[in-house]
């Protein structure tokens, strides 16, 4: 764990770039930062716009990072090489919030915005933004990742329910969970495209086959209010936080076996809201409230 250089940053996404740096979202502190884990050695980018609120965090091809501007309404891009930030807007103002951000394997950025009830596609090469309201009213489209195939999976937070979206013809189509008080925050996608997600609300990790729709459940380990959030699919199993436990959990789900382990956070960890993999398959964090950022090695 490393504590980030500014304090009350509230590091609030982690990315795990393709140089084995370690990125981070400094939502209060109007920052990206950028950890080194072999010297330990920060350094952190000022954004272009006061109180843009960064928040998701993705790499393109060329090593630039893209960020969504929660509180600003925009999706950014920092070139690491220069300091340099463009803004893209949004193309309707009441899409105030782009939440979370993710590219396809042909170059797409795909996001979220969560109060505005709506997904978005921008298009790097022409600036292009295409807004695509989710289904059901007030549903809250959080977490957001692509999968083999290069449609994008959504996690509405606001209902009980994961959708996806035809990177064609931009069609939503959504699945509902089987209990009514389900709100799923974050998602991690298996090898296979299996869709685990962490359902805050009611204490449980489920899994979700797109091929068929079926759904299984399992009680998170710290119980109903343990809140399940960060999560990430690497070598093999699922790897989340249990957000309310006290301290904050890091938690392993093996599939094949559907048994847990759990190990705390170091100083407590209070709250890691989502979570990358390295390109070795490691596990990479953003502590809101602790003002950290980590690395689990998975042995």
């Amino acid at each position: 764990m490393w504590t980030v250089p500014t304090q009350g940053s509230r590091p609030h996404d982690p990315l795990a770039a393709k140089d084995g740096a370690i990125w981070y979202t400094g939502q209060l502190s109007n920052k990206l930062g950028r950890l080194t884990p072999a010297n330990a050695q920060f350094k952190e980018f000022e954004l272009k716009s006061p109180r843009t609120g960064p928040q998701g965090l993705a790499e393109d091809r060329d090593g630039n990072i893209w960020f969504t501007g929660n509180s600003r309404g925009v999706i950014g891009r920092l070139d690491p090489k220069t300091g340099n930030v463009t803004e893209h807007k949004m193309p309707d103002p009441a899409v105030r919030d782009p939440h979370t951000l993710n590219f396809d394997q042909s170059g797409i950025l795909w996001f979220t915005a969560q109060n505005a009830n709506v997904m978005g596609r921008l298009d790097p090469r022409t600036g292009e933004i295409k807004i695509i309201k989710s289904l059901t009213a007030n549903s809250r489209p959080y977490g957001l990742h692509i999968n083999s195939k290069g449609v994008p999976v959504v996690v509405l937070f606001g209902t009980n329910k994961i959708a996806t979206i035809d990177p064609i013809t931009l069609e939503v189509k959504e699945y509902a969970l089987p209990n009514s008080d389900s709100r799923p925050r974050r998602l991690a996608l298996a090898d296979d495209n299996t869709v685990y997600y962490a359902d805050y609300s009611r204490g449980f990790l489920g899994r979700l086959d797109l091929s068929n729709g079926q759904v299984k459940e399992w009680a998170s380990p710290s119980g109903p209010l343990s809140q399940p959030y960060g999560i990430a699919f690497a070598k093999g199993a699922v790897w989340y936080n249990e957000s309310f436990a006290k301290p904050n959990t890091l938690v392993k789900f093996d599939p094949k076996t559907e048994s847990f382990q759990t190990w705390p956070f170091p100083g407590g960890g209070d709250i890691v809201r989502n979570m990358d993999v390295t390109a070795g398959g490691n596990v990479v964090t953003a502590n809101s409230l602790v003002n950290q950022v980590g690395f689990v090695e998975i042995r």
